[in-house]
């Protein structure tokens, strides 16, 4: 998900997997795969850097959780976890 601002100033969450494509017009105006038109305040420059820092943080981890870190699965009596 990537934070943008609308035109009117209201912050908007855009979920980067479903944008199609960005282009300049010349407001910065998002088009969503379900053809849905988002205008949005910041330069595509930006919202393309937003989209790639968003990729990036999925790649290494850095939302907060790890995949492979399963030091906080809770054991029951049998070992298996829950």
């Amino acid at each position: 998900m990537i934070h943008l601002t609308r035109l009117n100033n209201q912050p908007l969450v855009v979920n980067a997997d479903l944008i199609k494509y960005v282009e300049y017009t010349p407001d910065t105006v998002i088009t969503l795969i379900t053809g849905e038109k988002v205008v949005v305040s910041e330069s595509v420059q930006q919202v393309l850097d937003r989209i790639a820092e968003f990729r990036r943080s999925l790649l290494s981890g850095s939302l907060g959780f790890n995949f492979f870190d399963h030091s906080n699965v809770r054991s029951n009596k049998d070992g298996e976890e829950e």
